[in-house]
């Protein structure tokens, strides 16, 4: 280090000294000290990097000289001192430190223990395990009473979940009651599956040895999860129509329209009753032979209206000659004299003025005395257009085709149906009921623990081959509660006796039907088979159906591979 007091004169004698060793110009110096804002210390860094801190100040003037103190000295000596102190500081706080901490610790012990243990007991709150939460002792009176009231927090927000769960199943029983009484015909049904479903799952988890030996239902979560689903797995009914739901016959909207069919019927009696009259007493033809000829046709007429009621019913699967047969009939002609224009409701005027505007309908030719009509006719007005077009997020996975018309109420069309009394767009619109199931529980927000309940409560339509409804899942993707489900489903619909289409099918029959179900890939054989074995199909005919339906089956032939 260099500290001196010097003057001008003598600072310029040492200015090649200070150039050649500091490379710092003499006026620099000079500027730097006679400036009072000038930047301090100045710092010279060497090529062997070694670092000068120069200081530089104008102490005042005598008569000849200025007078200038400056202190040049380098930066590991203007920091020695001060980096052997904060050494010295730093060892002694570690020291300190060392020895202070356990006796903070053993201090701290008694009051961070029971806290992280109440972190532990908010965090099982949280996750709502409250049978695992426990009373935290401690000394200090805070968190004693702390901990007292975690417990009593627990207790309370746990019977506030029972209530709310007790709660939350009594409104499902009552929205699956009310759709089972929406339909005079279907009622008990959202009340039999879930019923048939637990029964079932019951004697699974049961099973101590074959394919189902290991399975269980993780906690009473799981078990509550499948039953709401259960009971809720038909709640898409509620917004499905009952003339669709409970279409007992083929030409049945609001009402059996086999009743109109039959009128016609009788206008063709009489018609054929005043042409033998008219040929008779007009034409004067031989009454032998005009009596023949009627007779005749009426026995035409009887024939033709029983094989049009006959397919009216649906029972059976409708033959292709027989098809023709109702085309045939349906060609036949009578006579109308009174406008089909009047007495219409505002919707029916409504639906015929935008029909007309399209140039889809026929005039009525008002003011002539009579319309000739075909005694069964598929006609313009018989097709309902859809109200709104149908959109399918992609998210739910949706695979169903979708008919063009709501609704199709042409005679020949829905008298020729090949099996059963449902349409396309009937049979359509009684399926989009599982798709108004998973939109009404998906929006619902279930807790985690529930998560699965929309998911399970719109497999039941599904087919172990993929080709069901409504995505069209396979057997890699139906679990075994996704299963249990179906087969629920189906015994039920098939042993029902409040069903308007089918009559109640004793249980050896329905287990022969869905044996074959099986066979053609519509249930699981494997849990169809459990089913019988367990007796879960006995213990239910034995608790819900009459005793005349409850016929002896031999299972044997069935639990063959």
């Amino acid at each position: 280090m260099i500290a001196c007091s010097l003057d001008a004169a003598w600072l310029q004698q040492h200015t090649q000294y200070m150039q050649n060793h500091l490379d710092i110009p003499f006026k620099k110096l000079i500027k730097t000290a006679d400036d009072s804002n000038a930047k301090q210390p100045l710092i010279i860094k060497k090529n062997d990097d070694t670092r000068y801190y120069i200081f530089i100040k104008n102490i005042g003037n005598d008569i000849f000289t200025k007078q200038y103190f400056t202190a040049v000295i380098t930066e590991e000596m203007l920091f020695q001192q001060a980096t052997k102190e904060a050494f010295h500081s730093a060892l002694l706080s570690a020291l300190v430190m060392v020895i202070l901490l356990p006796i903070i610790w053993l201090f701290s012990t008694p009051i961070v223990r029971p806290i992280r243990q109440l972190q532990r007991v908010t965090e099982k709150i949280k996750l709502r395990q409250f049978d695992d939460v426990a009373f935290v002792d401690s000394n200090i009176k805070e968190l004693w009473q702390l901990s007292n009231s975690f417990v009593s927090m627990s207790q309370d927000i746990k019977q506030h979940e029972a209530s709310q769960k007790g709660f939350m199943e009594a409104l499902i029983r009552l929205i699956a009651t009310a759709i089972d009484d929406k339909s005079a015909h279907t009622g008990g049904h959202c009340y039999r599956v879930p019923e048939l479903g637990l029964m079932l799952s019951d004697a699974l988890e049961k099973a101590e040895e074959g394919p189902y030996k290991n399975f269980q239902f993780a906690n009473d979560n799981e078990r509550l999860e499948f039953r709401i689903a259960a009971w809720l797995h038909d709640c898409g009914k509620i917004t499905m129509p009952e003339h669709i739901i409970d279409k007992g016959s083929k030409l049945e909207c609001t009402y059996n329209r086999i009743h109109e069919i039959r009128t016609r019927f009788e206008v063709l009696w009489r018609d054929a009753e005043i042409d033998y009259l008219h040929k008779v007493h007009i034409e004067k033809q031989d009454p032998t032979i005009a009596l023949t000829t009627w007779e005749e046709r009426q026995t035409i007429l009887q024939e033709e209206f029983a094989l049009v009621a006959k397919a009216n019913i649906g029972s059976e699967l409708m033959s292709e000659k027989d098809r023709q047969k109702i085309k045939e009939i349906g060609a036949q002609k009578w006579t109308r004299h009174f406008s089909n224009r009047l007495g219409l409701s505002p919707a029916e005027e409504m639906m015929l003025v935008k029909q007309d505007q399209a140039g889809n309908l026929e005039s009525e030719q008002l003011g002539q005395q009579a319309v000739i009509e075909t005694l069964l006719s598929d006609k313009l007005e018989h097709i309902i257009p859809r109200v709104k077009n149908i959109y399918y997020p992609p998210s739910l996975g949706i695979k169903m085709s979708i008919p063009k018309h709501q609704y199709n109420q042409g005679e020949i069309y829905n008298l020729t149906i090949k099996k059963g009394t449902l349409t396309k767009e009937d049979r359509f619109k009684i399926n989009e009921h599982i798709i108004s199931t998973i939109t009404m529980l998906e929006s619902l927000p279930f807790p985690p623990e529930l998560s699965r309940v929309p998911h399970y409560a719109s497999t039941h339509h599904e087919r172990m081959d993929g080709q069901g409804y409504p995505r069209k899942l396979n057997a890699e993707q139906l679990s075994i509660p996704d299963r249990v489900l179906m087969i629920a489903d189906v015994f039920e619909a098939l042993t029902a006796s409040d069903r308007p289409y089918k009559k109640a099918k004793p249980i050896s029959i329905a287990i022969d039907i869905m044996f074959n179900m099986c066979q053609e890939g519509h249930l699981d054989l494997q849990l169809f088979r459990f089913f019988l074995e367990s007796n879960t199909y006995l213990k239910y005919a034995e608790k819900f159906l009459p005793e005349e339906q409850i016929d002896i089956v031999n299972i044997k032939p069935y639990l063959e591979n």
